[in-house]
């Protein structure tokens, strides 16, 4: 097993190394196979079909992808190695000599969609704050802090603080993936394997082949289900809204049971179509907000944020040229509003945001109006 660092020439060396000395039947490679592809591809981005991606709801599990990309990018830039590079050395020197190759992490997304279902929506807002703030914040490394993080896996590391810091995560982020990649290389092929794994995942695969923990594979590559009280709460709320604007109507007329649903209207319109105008969205994007906020708020299907982005994408796609230079652009404010691709994500984010405190505020007023 070599443990290495995601960001660092010293560990591109050493798997060359350890593989060419041992010869091994196979090579386990950290990787799924859409980060193979994107590590071999590096403009990937410009082969997203970011309508699908938005109907299928995954837009955020995406943004979370891309802003994790970001800041292992961004350290890699000041050490001077691109992320993955070791990894990318390990399927070359395995193809040079003949080695077959497994491929034993699992999807990224998977990953990122368990952790994020397991945080409650103050946690998820923290989370997204805390990696925003860390893309715009241009820390500059001393030479004792670029030698520290040329012998660590940074992303593990990033992994380990966010689930540190968010627990509710912490499982999904590091104990599952540490036990997934175990069994994987417990199921390659052949004799003799070489591992080549981020130093971070070393401890806990080690305990994992130590123990004999033999996880199912399947049940880590499920998304698990929502809490079914969120859901009794998603649907509760709209209940509520509707029911009391109805029994509004019962005890103080028609014109009050009107001006209630005119207010439910103005409360999530306004504030969604308002974050559309700070994205600078397109005028229909804009539009949609104020229309589709009163209704998806009434629904947890789907939300406004994702019916606005679609909008967005469909009147101001982005351009082959943005979608190459989006890891640029992420790590600067003007960028997020320069670049379409990440202005999708801020429709997204700003007119969600709106279209919540417009929920809580209509809801508290109808509510209040009721036994008014």
């Amino acid at each position: 097993m070599v443990g290495t660092a995601h960001i660092s020439r010293e560990s591109v060396e050493k798997v060359r190394e350890t593989i060419e000395r041992e010869q091994p039947d196979v090579v386990c490679i950290e990787l799924d196979e859409r980060r193979f592809e994107a590590l071999k591809k590096p403009q990937r981005f410009e082969a997203l079909d970011l309508k699908e991606i938005i109907r299928s709801q995954q837009l955020a599990t995406l943004m979370m992808n891309l802003l994790l990309s970001a800041y292992q990018r961004n350290l890699g830039l000041q050490l001077g190695v691109m992320p993955g590079s070791e990894l990318m050395e390990a399927a070359t020197v395995a193809e040079a000599n003949g080695i077959p190759i497994a491929l034993v992490d699992r999807d990224v997304r998977l990953t990122l969609r368990r952790a994020w279902k397991a945080l409650g929506f103050w946690k998820k807002l923290m989370l997204l704050s805390s990696i925003l703030g860390g893309m715009f914040e241009k820390q500059e490394l001393s030479e004792e802090d670029l030698r520290e993080l040329r012998k660590e896996d940074v992303l593990s590391r990033l992994m380990q603080e966010l689930g540190a810091a968010f627990p509710g995560a912490k499982k999904a982020l590091i104990d599952e993936r540490d036990a997934y990649l175990a069994e994987k290389i417990r199921r390659s092929e052949g004799q003799r394997a070489v591992a080549v794994v981020g130093a971070g995942h070393v401890e806990g695969m080690l305990e994992a082949l130590r123990t004999g923990t033999r996880p199912d594979l399947a049940k880590l590559e499920e998304v698990p289900p929502g809490s079914g009280a969120w859901k009794w709460v998603g649907w509760g709320i709209p209940a509520v809204i509707l029911g009391s604007i109805v029994f509004i109507g019962l005890r103080q007329g028609a014109q009050a049971a009107g001006e209630n649903l005119l207010f439910w209207v103005l409360a999530n319109g306004i504030p969604a179509s308002l974050g559309a105008i700070v994205a600078l969205g397109h005028p229909l994007t804009i539009l949609s907000a104020f229309v589709s906020a009163p209704i998806t708020s009434l629904t947890p299907v789907i939300g406004a944020g994702y019916v606005t982005a679609f909008v967005q994408s469909y009147f101001k796609p982005p351009l082959v040229k943005e979608l190459g230079g989006v890891m640029d652009d992420l790590g600067s404010a003007g960028g997020w509003w320069r670049n379409r691709l990440l202005r999708i994500f801020l429709v997204f984010a700003l007119t969600t945001l709106g279209s919540i405190l417009g929920t809580w505020v209509g809801g508290a007023e109808i509510v209040s109006n009721l036994f008014g």
